[in-house]
Parts: structure tokens; sequence; C-alpha cells
């Protein structure tokens, strides 16, 4: 089997790479990857020389780049993780989010349909569905929830999602949805909650919260999700969405006193910053029907999940010092120019 991943060379698509050519070592994965702030190449490092692993830079909203490489490579399996993901940057900047997340999915499921492509996956987030009550526990996100979404990061990811299920519905493409909670794990770049509080806890520097820190998470270790990805592109049923959820909810500011006390800092680090605008309360996902129909559960719980990932960081100093310095971003530049 040959598999396009795009956006592997960001922080779930590199965990999901080394995680299909450790489990099929005779696929064949291409990575197409812009490279932009977020993917970093030298997360790559452990597979570059791996004979059934190809990387190309480029952008999924490039028509010709991706239809030439669709051409070329004859793809069995799509699995689109290429997306701006980041809530903040897209409330600054909303139209590179629609450019990549929307123009871009539209590339990809055209060059889909073109080259005949036996499966389309297209990686969503459970953000598409807006947010719950903090004071209802007992609500949870479906797949059948209509979409709701917050910020123009969710609204770009729902247009996605949309217009997957349109192929499939219009032209017979083949595809599934996948709708995960907040990842957590390895090669995660410091902007998000979990590194960003390891790399500055690390340094002894204020922590920023936003408001009180009460807003609801549901956190799903990133191996957990790769894993059900697999599953879903060999076995889920064409057309359908699946949540992928962890079973790991925690307040914003449990999870940063987790951080905290594993690293053996005083709270006293935390500074609680002006609330985000449109701020979601709380996420969580019913993960049954991956449960039901293919069998999938997460197996990492919150604190053995944290205690690897923070473990990583303290072994991968120089990959966040390279980040910090932007080193990381002058070595792709000097490979691609």
């Amino acid at each position: 089997m040959k598999i396009l991943v795009t956006g592997g060379a960001g922080f779930i698509g590199c965990n999901f790479i080394y995680y299909m050519l450790g489990r099929y070592p005779d696929y064949e994965i291409v990575c197409l990857d812009a490279l932009t702030y977020a993917g970093n190449l030298k997360s790559l490092d452990g597979v570059k020389n791996n004979k059934n692993f190809k990387f190309v830079k480029g952008s999924i909203s490039d028509k010709e780049l991706v239809d030439t490489l669709f051409a070329e490579e004859k793809f069995d399996v799509v699995v689109n993780f290429a997306a701006e993901s980041h809530v903040d940057r897209s409330i600054e900047n909303p139209f590179i989010f629609l450019e990549t997340n929307v123009m871009g999915t539209a590339c990809l499921l055209e060059a889909s349909k073109k080259y005949s492509v036996k499966r389309y996956h297209q990686v969503s987030t459970d953000e598409v569905y807006g947010d719950l009550p903090l004071d209802r526990p007992d609500l949870f996100f479906t797949e059948d929830l209509p979409l709701t979404t917050s910020s123009p990061y969710s609204a770009s990811k729902a247009s996605a999602d949309l217009l997957t299920l349109a192929f499939h519905r219009t032209y017979g493409l083949p595809v599934t949805i996948s709708r995960c909670s907040n990842n957590y794990g390895p090669y995660q770049f410091p902007e998000k909650l979990i590194p960003l509080m390891i790399v500055r806890a690390q340094e002894n520097e204020a922590l920023p919260v936003y408001g009180e820190g009460l807003n609801v998470r549901d956190w799903l270790y990133v191996d957990d999700h790769c894993k059900a990805i697999d599953m879903i592109i060999h076995n889920g049923r064409v057309g359908e969405v699946y949540n992928v959820g962890g079973h790991n909810e925690r307040q914003n500011i449990q999870v940063v006193r987790t951080i905290l006390r594993q690293l053996d800092k005083p709270e006293t680090l935390i500074s609680y910053v002006k609330d985000r605008a449109g701020h979601d309360l709380r996420y969580a996902i019913d993960p049954s029907k991956i449960s039901n129909e293919l069998g999938w559960e997460p197996e990492t719980d919150f604190d053995s999940g944290m205690k690897k990932t923070i473990q990583w960081y303290l072994d991968n100093t120089e990959w966040i010092e390279e980040i910090k310095s932007g080193e990381y971003a002058e070595y792709s530049r000097r490979i691609y120019g």
C-alpha cells in the first residue's frame, strides 16, 4: 500500500508516519508538507533513511504540484493532516486558514477523485461541534450533532469536513473523517498548552493561563490517535465520521498543575491572563461509535501519558532549542531553499 500523508512534518502527522512504518514496514509513505512555522523536518530524522519513505516539500493548496504528485505516485490512501491549527492565530488572520484548510482540502479531494484513490481520510477536530456547558458533565459530542463553530479555525475545519462528505455523495469518492479531542505527546510545537507549559516551567518562566483556567478539554495521547486512524483507513465504513476521544477530561489549570508537580516547580509560576475571545468552555467526545464498530479504545491514561510526554521534552532539549532559535526553519531552507 502507498499512502500520502500530508502535514507529516507536523505534530500528529510525524507521529503517524512513525506509527505506520513501525506497524507496516512494507507500506510506502510519501509525506507532503509545506514546512511552515509548525512543520519541522527534523521531526522526521528517524525515517529519512527508510527506503519506503519519501519527503516532498509543497503546499496542499498548490493544485499543479498536487496533481503531478498524484499522477506520479498513484496513491492508494490519502491521510490529510495538513492544516493551520492554532486558534489564536486564526483570530488574528483567518484568511491563511481558509487557504490551507478549505482550498487545500479541495485540491486533495479533486486529485483523489481524478486518480481513483481507494480511501481519502480527513483528520478533523472536535472543535467543529462548538462547546459544551461546564455544568453538564452528562453531555458529550456525538457524530450526529450539528456543526456549531466558534473560531475561524474550527469554521475552516468544518468547511473541509462538509466538502469531504460532498465529494463522497456527489462523486462517490471513498472518504472517512475522524474528529479527535486535544492531542498531546512528542514533537508538538510549543505554542500549544502542554509543550508551552513544559518548556516555560523548565526555564522558571511565567505560565500564562487564560481566564481562571476552568476550560475543560478531553486529552488524547497521540499514539492512541494514530492507532484509531489506522483502524479507520483499513476497516472504517466509507462515508462515515468517527469521533476519537481519550476519556481524559481535565481543566486547563489541572493540566498546568500536573506539569508543575511532575517537574517539581512551584505554582507561583502560574500567571492568569485575559481570556481568549470566544473561548470554548468544554470539549468532551463520545467515542462509542469507533469503539463498537472497530474495537478502538484509548490505551493511555492521562497521568502516564503526561509522564511520557514530559520525559520526551526533557530528553529532547536540542529539538526545543532549535525551534526557539529558528534553527529548524533555517535547516529546511538550507535543504529546499
